[in-house]
């Protein structure tokens, strides 16, 4: 194992480090992290950190490979092996461990791979976080050391503190679609420690993901599991992507919820037991969530997109729930506030539990907004910022009203238009909603034609 010098500098993103394997990440990258990270956590004085890995074919080789990196910089480390992100969550919790990296590239294509790093107790690293890390690790001036290896199972700690947040008073039924991704490994001992009765969908780990992309933000990949929910007359379905840190739902009908949806469920169900009576939700999300926060009493709070900045907002805010529209979803009320996708399904299963309605009806008398999904249009990693900032100078020419706190969401009185950058690739992530279907369709015309325009000027 050797350092590597000259580390592929666009791995480093957002919210994690994130690439395509092995060319550009490989077991020496990985090394030569872990030799960085050990020595930067150092200078915290932080003894011990946490290493965990997902079901990905290279992730036994990148997380070894780190593992020796940090212990040969001097830190000790404690390894829990093949988790989900949840459970290696749920470990820093419960060990009371500050610092820590999951080896995942999350919902990603088969071929990816990257870490999740955290230098805190707050959470996962973003933004000007990663980048001073990366500076960092590009100095190769690294401690030596011989730090220890402890192998622990979180499993039994994680099971039981599911168990005691969740009330169940009647029996549910529900499928359970796990894209073959590391949900698979821990789903089954969930569903049955407390009692439910479930259809698992692609729940057995297979990493090359041959039923669907692990991704139910992405209407596609849930379409095999509102089939067999109707096809049961089961009461309804939940999936998880492929560290099973987001959730996606299905009803009854088979109908699939957006996150949006989700969280106006929830805030129903939770707003007379409130102790915050504020909403966190981030930019992509439906005029009809603000609504029907206004109708309840509960100020909405809109920010940025990211899962990092939002479990870095419900701490700082002390919210009691909030998410974002990608199906990251936060519980504070009753549960330590990280987002786990099998855990925000449970919920729901709990609010069934607790009523006499259907899922269908938890919704109903919402306002109806026509809505574009999360679309994607593809530019180039070196524009995507300026084109965006070409769209705020166009949109202050046109005296639109624009939220700048994640690329621009232009609000008119009858709809709204989203441009921002993608975190995750060469994209910038549109979404469009109106009161009307042609209102829809008209603003999706006006901002694509604009980036499309845009992207041409730069080439």
């Amino acid at each position: 194992m050797e350092l590597k010098k000259d580390i592929n500098k666009n791995i480093f993103r957002e919210y994690d480090l994130r690439g395509i394997y092995p060319t550009e990440i490989d077991a020496n990258d990985a090394y030569t992290i872990g030799r960085s990270f050990g020595t930067y956590i150092k200078q915290f004085n932080e003894t011990e950190t946490l290493i965990g890995h997902d079901n990905r074919h290279s992730s036994p080789e990148l997380s070894e490979a780190l593992i020796k990196g940090i212990r040969e910089s001097g830190m000790n480390v404690i390894d829990l092996g093949l988790v989900t992100t949840p459970m290696y969550y749920a470990a820093k919790k419960i060990y009371k461990i500050n610092t820590g990296i999951m080896v995942t590239a999350s919902h990603n294509p088969k071929e990816y791979n990257g870490f999740k790093i955290s230098f805190s107790k707050i959470g996962n690293a973003y933004g000007k976080l990663i980048t001073d890390f990366r500076d960092f690790t590009s100095k190769l001036e690294f401690n030596e050391g011989n730090g220890s290896l402890e192998k622990r199972n979180i499993k039994e700690l994680y099971l039981e503190q599911i168990k005691n947040s969740i009330n169940l008073n009647k029996k549910i039924k529900v499928v359970v679609d796990c894209g073959n991704g590391t949900g698979s490994v821990i789903i089954k001992d969930v569903l049955e420690k407390l009692g439910i009765e479930y259809y698992p969908l692609y729940c057995d780990s297979n990493a090359d993901f041959p039923n669907h992309h692990p991704d139910p933000s992405v209407h596609d990949n849930q379409i095999d599991l509102a089939k067999k929910v109707v096809e049961l007359g089961y009461d309804f379905g939940f999936g998880v992507d492929g560290d099973a840190d987001r959730v996606g739902i299905v009803d009854e009908k088979g109908n699939i919820l957006t996150s949006d949806i989700y969280m106006i469920i929830m805030y129903r169900y939770l707003n007379k037991q409130l102790k915050n009576r504020k909403a966190l939700f981030d930019v992509k999300c439906s005029r009809a969530l603000i609504d029907e926060l206004k109708k309840l009493d509960i100020e909405p709070v809109m920010y940025r997109t990211g899962a990092s900045y939002t479990n870095m907002m419900m701490q700082e805010g002390n919210f009691d729930f909030g998410g974002e529209f990608s199906g990251h979803l936060f519980f504070r009320d009753k549960y330590p506030g990280f987002d786990d996708g099998i855990y925000a399904g449970l919920r729901i299963l709990e609010i069934l539990s607790n009523t006499d309605k259907k899922l269908s009806e938890l919704y109903e008398n919402i306002n109806t907004y026509y809505s574009t999904e999360e679309l994607r249009a593809s530019v180039t990693d070196e524009n995507k910022f300026e084109i965006v900032d070409k769209i705020k100078e166009y949109c202050n020419e046109k005296n639109y009203k624009v939220i700048d706190i994640d690329g621009a969401r232009i609000e008119f009185e009858d709809g709204w238009a989203l441009v921002r950058a993608s975190n995750t690739g060469p994209n910038l992530t549109v979404r469009f909603e109106a009161t009307t279907q042609s209102r829809a369709e008209e603003l999706q015309k006006e901002f694509q034609d604009l980036i499309e325009k845009l992207s041409n000027e730069y080439k």
